[in-house]
């Protein structure tokens, strides 16, 4: 082993082992590139008429009023750009509503979600993983990295359950930009820990020979 390789070996070995990232996030997150995030409903992406506009329709209101509700304003864009980057968009509620109703409601607007948690899903995953005191959401159980919600609560649980919350006040005008913002930094998040794992490949690699 020649000198240069050998101190470069010994720095590498001062690096987090491939088994400690695996402890620190979904190992799913860490394969795979595209970046996955959820969105709440109640107050988030369907907010009351005194907080936020509502996407305008082609449609008449009455089909509206029939299979959905008003959809906050700036949605459909957000959307959009979400999809230029290329994640992937799902849906994350503690309501009862079907995944046939949401997606149903969304595609009224264009919208094509990837994947649908409501409550009966969510209580599924809590007894799977045989959780007793149970968050209101485990985005992470869905290898989701980044949740969109209204309540601070949620984002407390996620400090305590290790899963990415922003949260955007029903009233915002500039819900959009932060959700972009939030989405970034999730990005960078994870380059950093892919980055690591593969660093820390290497370092069981070189212990190996």
């Amino acid at each position: 082993m020649n000198k240069r390789f050998a101190a470069r070996l010994s720095r590498l070995t001062d690096l987090p082992t491939l088994q400690t990232f695996k402890g620190l996030v979904p190992l799913a997150s860490l394969k795979r590139q595209r970046l996955r995030i959820s969105f709440d409903i109640d107050d988030t992406l369907a907010c009351q008429a005194l907080h936020s506009d509502a996407e305008p329709s082609r449609l008449p209101a009455f089909i509206h009023r029939w299979l959905g509700e008003p959809l906050r304003i700036g949605t459909r864009s957000l959307i959009r750009e979400l999809r230029r980057q290329n994640c992937s968009v799902w849906i994350y509620t503690s309501s009862g509503r079907t995944p046939a109703y949401i997606r149903r409601w969304l595609m009224l607007h264009g919208i094509h979600v990837d994947g649908v948690v409501n409550s009966v899903r969510h209580k599924h995953a809590l007894t799977a993983r045989g959780l007793s005191h149970a968050p209101s959401k485990l985005p992470s159980a869905f290898d989701i990295d980044l949740h969109v919600d209204d309540s601070e609560g949620v984002q407390i649980e996620g400090l305590r359950h290790g899963f990415r919350v922003v949260v955007v006040r029903p009233d915002d005008r500039q819900w959009a930009q932060q959700v972009l913002g939030a989405v970034a930094q999730a990005q960078r998040q994870m380059s950093r820990q892919q980055q690591s794992v593969r660093r820390a490949k290497v370092v069981q690699g070189a212990q190996v020979v």
